[in-house]
């Protein structure tokens, strides 16, 4: 049934108005104060039941216009976009708006030109011995002198005034042992990076893995001379990601997700040094405490005491 959620009357009250003057001889406007209702609306209700309408409220839907693309015109949609059309295209050629072709795909799950083809399979890959390939990659994170909304709760627009710069988190990751190793440094120009990269080589090697590849995007400092320099004076050989593709370094993208939801985040930190400070002691947490998903919900050092 039908029944507007702010209406006086239901179908019942309606009838029994209609009923008190068609059969009982009641006038409109004693029926209508004994209903609680405005004369208008018992005249309303009176001229449905003299033309024998039921009782209830009418669809708000227009009655003569089309709601919907016709199925000739989706199917002529949907062809010209297995083509490969562009929608602005299709609607020229249709003579149709932009916004009903467009409508249109979005309904057929068309509206992306990725969605055309058969989905990519995933490329999982996994090395067997630790040092075989780590991952490294730089995340950037704002400077602050008291805490922001991010952590507070509040509305992205209630920031401080002016900006105090930005420092980098340069992790590295182990691709069989998913150990990492994380250092917050003020910039990420290549003489940084390679720095950081050693030190990082240096605490694997501390643990007895050698690292023998590297995969990085391809960032300024990882293209770089010096970089390309560092990596073969060391006997490392450098792989990068295929451009605009960082799932290609997704243990080290998925990595730093974890990190700033358990560390960068985690807290109310008063400043960025303080927050700067942290990174050691959830680093340890992360490599000899926190069960890891990939790893059997085993944390990642149990994978380098097995091998």
């Amino acid at each position: 049934m039908l029944l507007n959620g702010n209406a006086r009357l239901n179908p019942f009250q309606r009838t029994l108005l209609c009923e008190r003057v068609r059969l009982e001889g009641w006038t409109v406007e004693e029926a209508a104060f004994a209903a609680g209702c405005s004369e208008r609306t018992a005249y309303r209700w009176l001229a449905r039941y003299d033309a024998g309408e039921p009782m209830t409220d009418r669809s708000s839907a227009p009655l003569h216009r089309p709601t919907r693309t016709p199925p000739k015109v989706e199917a002529a949609i949907e062809r010209l976009r297995r083509l490969r059309w562009t929608s602005t295209r299709i609607a020229a050629t249709l003579e149709l708006p932009v916004s009903t072709v467009c409508a249109v795909l979005t309904r057929l799950r068309l509206n992306r030109l990725w969605k055309l083809g058969p989905p990519e399979p995933p490329n999982r890959y996994w090395r067997r011995h630790a040092g075989e390939l780590v991952h490294v990659d730089v995340k950037k994170l704002g400077r602050f002198h008291r805490p922001g909304h991010r952590v507070l709760g509040r509305g992205p627009g209630r920031t401080d005034r002016g900006h105090l710069g930005w420092e980098a988190v340069h992790v590295c990751v182990d691709d069989a042992t998913r150990l990492a190793y994380v250092e917050v440094l003020p910039d990420e120009r290549a003489v940084t990076t390679i720095g950081f990269f050693e030190r990082a080589a240096a605490w694997f090697a501390q643990r007895g893995v050698r690292v023998r590849q590297v995969m990085s995007d391809n960032g300024a400092p990882c293209i770089s001379k010096p970089w390309s320099t560092w990596c073969a004076s060391r006997q490392i050989d450098h792989i990068r990601t295929r451009p605009y593709r960082p799932r290609t370094n997704g243990k080290a993208e998925r990595f730093i997700q974890t990190m700033l939801r358990e560390w960068a985040y985690a807290a109310a930190y008063r400043t960025s040094e303080h927050r700067a400070r942290a990174p050691p002691a959830w680093i340890h947490y992360y490599n000899h405490q926190r069960p890891h998903g990939a790893l059997g919900h085993k944390p990642p050092i149990s994978r380098l005491t097995a091998d």
